[in-house]
């Protein structure tokens, strides 16, 4: 049996999500260093630490752990979407992480300012939206599939947050038949139930289609949980150990095509 449809992650896979945080840490790093005497790079590393601790102690964190929302999406969501009672606390919880992760850094650099850190909590909230970041040959390579396969995209997040990134690139929404998001659908990969829910979606059994994502984690211990081929998007040529093995590792996108060609037969 071919393989008739390619479902794709979304952050670092088709979207460059880790440069857009980063782009937007530093950003906001150096307009409070024109503030008060802090290193952008020690405040970038107090507020990820501080933003993961305050994260993880919320009550929230197990459900946004199964949903697959990371603490740094966290300092940019709204949370206004979802059907799960633990969104609208997210939603009431979201104002004041932000500015509590902001403040707390500034207070471990010696710096005691939560009005300031309020404002920094909303600048990178800012400065992340202003940064909609596609690999450069996501488009082309979309381009390629579409017609001849049937695409779905499988993002883990927030609802209300994964739309806003697709907002962000407009031209990206329309290559896929489906979009299915952990937050909207109630639990995330790896979980199985997502990916027999995406499944469904194509009319496909396991052996009929390929995931293509960068986290091992999450996207191909999925794929090989349901017995579906796994495709490792590693651009970076990270090391791996072998608790959890791609059926086939790329460093972009393009790589599919010699994945394709070799199922093909």
């Amino acid at each position: 049996m071919g393989i008739k449809a390619v479902l794709f992650d979304l952050d670092d896979t088709l979207l460059w999500d880790d440069r857009s945080v980063k782009e937007a840490f530093q950003a906001t790093c150096e307009a409070a260093a024109n503030v008060h005497p802090v290193d952008p790079a020690r405040l970038v590393e107090e507020v990820r630490k501080c933003a993961r601790a305050l994260y993880e102690s919320y009550e929230t964190f197990p459900f946004t752990k199964r949903i697959g929302i990371n603490p740094f999406e966290g300092l940019w969501a709204n949370f206004t979407e979802g059907e799960q009672e633990q969104f609208r606390k997210l939603e009431q919880l979201a104002p004041g992480y932000r500015a509590a992760a902001w403040t707390g850094g500034l207070k471990s650099l010696g710096i005691d300012d939560p009005e300031f850190g309020c404002k920094l909590g909303d600048k990178f909230a800012e400065e992340r939206r202003a940064r909609p970041i596609v690999y450069e040959e996501t488009f082309a390579y979309l381009d390629e599939l579409k017609g001849k396969y049937k695409l779905l995209l499988l993002t883990n997040g927030s609802p209300d947050l994964q739309k806003e990134k697709l907002a962000g690139v407009p031209e990206l929404a329309g290559y896929f038949d489906h979009i299915v998001i952990s937050g909207a659908f109630g639990e995330g990969k790896p979980a199985a139930s997502i990916f027999h829910h995406a499944m469904e979606r194509l009319g496909i059994r396991p052996e009929e289609g390929i995931m293509v994502g960068d986290k091992l984690t999450t996207d191909i211990l999925g794929a090989n949980g349901v017995g579906m081929k796994s495709v490792w998007i590693n651009r970076h040529h990270m090391e791996r150990n072998d608790d959890i093995i791609p059926a086939y590792e790329i460093d972009s996108l393009y790589g599919i095509r010699n994945v394709l060609e070799e199922l093909r037969g």
